[in-house]
């Protein structure tokens, strides 16, 4: 009888013991575990990320940090840590959590226009993913893959179609690359190509001269007549005289982007660069920045006029005055050079 006592109160304490494990596996386990009020929550691990890394973005998220790392532990994930972009919701538990960050890395949507040069675009796109600047311009200056591309120094900045685009945050360089190329190729449609190939001019010169067209109006619903004015010029064998290559030129020769330059000065026009289209006929050989789509399908579905010269309009500010005739351009410039006298802009 005594024995039968002893047995049955090993047993209870048996029961009581696995009854308390079991509501300590369920609660480390199963138990919602996140602290933050949104409905989600964004973590970045880094390539070459430890467990210890991994626990320092988590931590301020989580109730309760010992039972998650005990949990991981159990599940081996800080011997096989995935690197990227991951969410979790809110009211997962650690199990729930462990599996988005084991398999989930999610793509991130990121964006870029009007760059300048390629150190620009370097510096937008280091901003939004993992690599830094100087990893991303290493890449986008490869003379191999450019060549590979068909691409050169001096118009690379013309793979890279301006818009949103859905990545991995963790993306290699090259893998930008490839998959900016593939956007630019999927933009160069055989529309779009075929009247590229109208205008005789390449994809990359239809980029240039965009760029020239957008730094000349901000009015979308203006580009198609300025590129229109370009057009004709080009039809007819004139230089595009165009200030924004001026202007582009003077800092490409002074190594110094951040000047701001309001003014083109006449002792501008006999700087002595590719770029300068005072004394070259023809488009730069690469795009003085980064045009937008718009600017882009100007040039291609550019207005039919018989305009030939414009000048900024003072009566109604962002837009310009066309001129058929070179008297009558200069007429509109000189009311334009009055007004911007009167401004006092030197520069």
């Amino acid at each position: 009888m005594y024995l039968k006592k002893i047995l049955l109160a090993v047993v209870l304490i048996g029961l009581l013991i696995m009854g308390g494990f079991s509501y300590y596996v369920y609660n480390a386990v199963f138990v919602p575990n996140t602290a933050f009020n949104n409905a989600k929550a964004h973590i970045y691990i880094p390539t070459g990320a430890k467990f210890s890394d991994v626990m320092d973005e988590l931590r301020p998220l989580l109730k309760d940090p010992i039972s998650f790392e005990a949990v991981a532990n159990r599940k081996e994930y800080s011997n096989n840590i995935k690197f990227g972009h991951f969410i979790i919701k809110k009211g997962m538990n650690n199990n729930d959590i462990i599996n988005s960050i084991r398999t989930g890395n999610v793509p991130i949507l990121i964006k870029f226009n009007n760059q300048e040069r390629l150190e620009n675009l370097a510096g937008s796109i280091a901003n939004q993913l993992e690599g830094d600047s100087l990893f991303f311009l290493k890449a986008f200056r490869n003379e191999e893959y450019l060549n590979k591309k068909g691409f050169n120094q001096d118009n690379a900045l013309a793979m890279y179609i301006p818009n949103s685009y859905e990545v991995y945050w963790n993306i290699s360089a090259k893998g930008f690359q490839d998959r900016m190329y593939k956007e630019y190729e999927k933009f160069w449609n055989d529309n779009r190509t075929q009247k590229a190939k109208s205008l005789n001019l390449s994809r990359e010169e239809v980029i240039s001269l965009a760029a020239i067209v957008q730094k000349e109006t901000a009015k979308v619903d203006e580009r198609a007549k300025v590129a229109g004015v370009y057009v004709n010029r080009i039809k007819r064998g004139m230089m595009l005289q165009a200030d924004p290559t001026v202007i582009y030129a003077k800092k490409k020769a002074e190594n110094d982007f951040n000047q701001e330059i309001k003014r083109v000065l006449y002792k501008d026009l006999e700087l002595d660069s590719p770029y300068n289209t005072y004394k070259n006929t023809g488009v730069p050989p690469g795009p003085i920045a980064m045009p937008d789509i718009s600017s882009i399908d100007a040039v291609l579905n550019y207005e039919n006029h018989r305009y030939y010269y414009f000048v900024a309009d003072v009566t109604n500010f962002g837009y310009h005055k066309f001129a058929k005739t070179l008297s009558q351009h200069n007429r509109n410039k000189q009311e334009y050079i009055r007004w911007i006298s009167r401004q006092r802009i030197n520069r």
